[in-house]
């Protein structure tokens, strides 16, 4: 997001303020990560939407993100690069991985500095492309694993700062961190304390071949995902002979799927499911309801991240809403662009470190004698 410094004409006179991106979303109704897509022309960002920002952007007199940001040091471009650790096409389909970007452009936006969103690795066939070449300052990684390690090295090479969200630690990248294990620990130790002692968890891809099925030791032994196996190592802290189901990706589709092991014929059926992600948990309860369960009588089910779950399944029955663990997405993009405008100024950046929070909702329950 581009918002420009104050300008002055010849006689030194200070000239109307330039709108800025941040007044323009503020205006049109939308997140300013929105608006920075409208103008891109790229993006989940419907006709609808992208001609009411720019009609108001017209109507402000707001011709576009400015070059001349002024808040980067000279010399530089003024871009910071966000790279997603999967395919841009589905990680748009997650609401954590939007409401992180907001947070991002939030802060980017004003320090005059823009967004410029790179394709994975896994979307280019050439393998490094855009991160040999493109123009950035630094680079925020969000949800990473071991696979960003030839990323890193190629954006050392080009002396590029990076800040990591969420990933195993990264020799030189700032880190900002969520409490992903001791936030899982609390959720299984809340289930075991309902009196449950036969617990699934649904867990996230554990690399980028997104297999599906039980999870082996071997199989865990062999995984990528830092997200993934830190919140799968919480549960078994608590549980340490759970059963873990492998879901394909964090989608509601995803979680039907998962829970259709559990619940359709010649399923295990545990008294209690923890979900690692909300969309996933929206998923196993509406197989669970598909299969005739009742949720939380028959089944609890506990999900991570506190997103707003609207799914028609979950309308049709009693429950209003989830239980599960809500993290500060939009606070973890705000510190990572921070730590990245730190860098570029020439400070020492601080990474940081966050909590998420049990809510406790109406899909979990003691199990049934």
């Amino acid at each position: 997001m581009d918002d420009s410094a104050t300008p002055r004409g010849a006689s030194g006179h200070t000239a109307p303020a330039r709108p800025t991106l941040a007044a323009v979303a503020r205006a049109a109704g939308v997140a300013a990560s929105t608006a920075s897509l409208a103008f891109s022309g790229s993006g989940p960002v419907s006709e609808e939407t992208r001609a009411r920002v720019l009609a108001v952007a017209a109507s402000m007199g707001y011709d576009g993100p400015d070059p001349r940001a002024r808040s980067l040091r000279r010399g530089r471009s003024g871009v910071i690069g966000v790279v997603m650790d999967e395919r841009l096409s589905d990680a748009f389909r997650d609401p954590v991985n939007v409401l992180t970007l907001d947070g991002i452009a939030e802060v980017a936006g004003e320090a005059g500095a823009s967004l410029l969103l790179v394709r994975s690795p896994l979307d280019d066939e050439r393998g490094m492309g855009p991160l040999v070449d493109a123009p950035m300052d630094a680079v925020v990684l969000v949800g990473c694993n071991v696979r960003v390690d030839p990323a890193v090295a190629v954006l050392r090479r080009r002396g590029i700062p990076v800040v990591a969200i969420e990933a195993d630690d990264i020799e030189g990248a700032v880190p900002i961190q969520l409490d992903n294990r001791e936030g899982s620990r609390r959720a299984a130790t809340f289930l075991r304390d309902l009196g449950h002692t036969d617990v699934t968890v649904v867990t996230l891809p554990l690399d980028a071949t997104h297999q599906l099925g039980p999870i082996s030791d071997a199989r865990f032994a062999a995984g990528a995902a830092f997200t993934t196996m830190e919140r799968l190592r919480g549960v078994r802290g608590v549980f340490p002979s759970c059963v873990a189901i492998e879901a394909g990706g964090s989608s509601v589709e995803a979680g039907r799927v998962a829970g259709e092991s559990l619940f359709g014929p010649g399923g295990t059926r545990p008294t209690a499911v923890i979900a690692q992600s909300d969309l996933l948990a929206v998923g196993v309860i509406s197989s669970a309801l598909e299969h005739g369960l009742r949720v939380p009588e028959d089944v609890s089910v506990v999900g991570f991240d506190g997103i707003h779950v609207d799914d028609s399944l979950l309308h049709r029955s009693p429950i209003r809403q989830l239980t599960t663990l809500v993290q500060p997405f939009v606070q973890k993009g705000q510190a990572a662009a921070r730590a990245a405008l730190a860098m570029l100024e020439g400070d020492a950046p601080s990474g940081a470190s966050f909590r998420s929070e049990l809510r406790v909702g109406d899909t979990t329950a003691p199990p049934r004698a």
